[in-house]
């Protein structure tokens, strides 16, 4: 099979930092799948792959954790899907990454592919909306079922892949969802993506939370420069809320500042379930398939917002530089 990855650490710009390779088309055991891959997406953990150590020069790296594609065989304990099924899926960071005409994937961690969506649509929605789905209804433990009227969550970067997705899930739960955002097109993507309002986070946050009639806020979603915000976090937190983050701290934080509201911080690493094979493993299967659903129900809408092709490394190559940037909105596809 035909596959994109690395052997050494180059810069990104440098035309062979990302090469074409011939590799064995890997055999489905257990609960995989093996998918033909029609379309991946990029995603800031790509390059946080593409700095890890370099593999032995006959072993190369491959990147690539977000796809959508046909089941071409599956390994003996497989139960959930069969060959020709279209599927999608985030992946797991610990295996060979869905850069490659073929891929392994076990079925637990994968969902149904929409149905009413493009190839590359799809492609755009799985690691986001799996990282959004855990964070607000596993991690923030809200019931999208239960009636949230009155309660208020900040998203701390709307306009990304991961805030376009929980600004629509919270949206649909019911939640007063106030998302931040710093330019005219980034304000109209995030209000056009479930969001009620929005805030500058180049300014003071607390104050222009306050400003909108809001003392303090249930629920918060940090996406983006925990430790610039942690401050402004900390004020805003509603006594026995709740705080998430997914962008890890260069610092450490001072938890204490949040002990006299009795206020609850996660972390959200969506890769933990596949890293650690934990019990709720099949609990992405089944939030995949939900995700798929309201997909093709116009529920939720996909955050494409450019498309590469051909499946080349330059093309792979020219959509990691544009999320290294880390001003795009929205999701960026390679489609084959």
């Amino acid at each position: 099979m035909y596959a994109i990855g690395y052997t050494q650490h180059r810069p990104l710009n440098d035309p062979d930092s990302l090469q074409g390779f011939d590799l064995p088309k890997p055999q489905p055991t257990g609960h995989d799948l093996r998918v033909r891959v029609n379309a991946v997406s990029v995603n800031p953990v790509d390059l946080v792959g593409f700095q890890r150590d370099a593999p032995a020069p006959d072993q190369p790296a491959i990147l690539g954790w977000d796809a959508v594609g046909v089941v071409d065989a599956i390994g003996p304990a497989v139960t959930l899907f069969a060959p020709g099924d279209a599927v999608f899926y985030a992946g797991d960071f610990s295996r060979s990454g869905s850069d490659a005409d073929y891929q392994l994937v076990d079925e637990r961690i994968v969902g149904p592919a929409p149905q009413k969506l493009s190839v590359a649509q799809a492609a755009a929605m799985p690691l986001t909306s799996l990282t959004a789905w855990e964070a607000l209804f596993e991690q923030l433990g809200i019931d999208p079922h239960a009636n949230n009227q009155g309660k208020t969550l900040l998203v701390i970067n709307g306009a990304g892949g991961v805030g376009s997705v929980a600004t629509q899930l919270a949206h649909w739960a019911g939640l007063t969802v106030i998302a931040t955002a710093s330019r005219p097109e980034t304000i109209a993507w995030t209000r056009a993506h479930g969001a009620d309002t929005t805030v500058n986070h180049r300014q003071d946050l607390v104050p222009q939370v306050r400003a909108l009639g809001h003392q303090y806020v249930d629920y918060i979603l940090e996406l983006s420069n925990l430790n610039q915000h942690w401050s402004e976090i900390v004020d805003l937190i509603k006594p026995s809320g709740k705080i998430v983050s997914i962008t890890g701290s260069e610092v450490p934080l001072d938890l204490r500042a949040l002990k006299q509201k009795r206020a609850t911080f996660a972390w959200e690493w969506m890769f933990t379930k596949a890293w650690f094979h934990t019990d709720d493993l099949q609990t992405q299967h089944a939030a995949l398939t939900t995700i798929s659903h309201l997909l093709d129900q116009g529920v939720l809408q996909s955050t494409l917002t450019k498309t590469f092709q051909p499946f080349t490394a330059e093309q792979v190559r020219a959509a990691l530089q544009l999320v290294a940037t880390h001003k795009m909105m929205g999701k960026a596809v390679i489609q084959r």
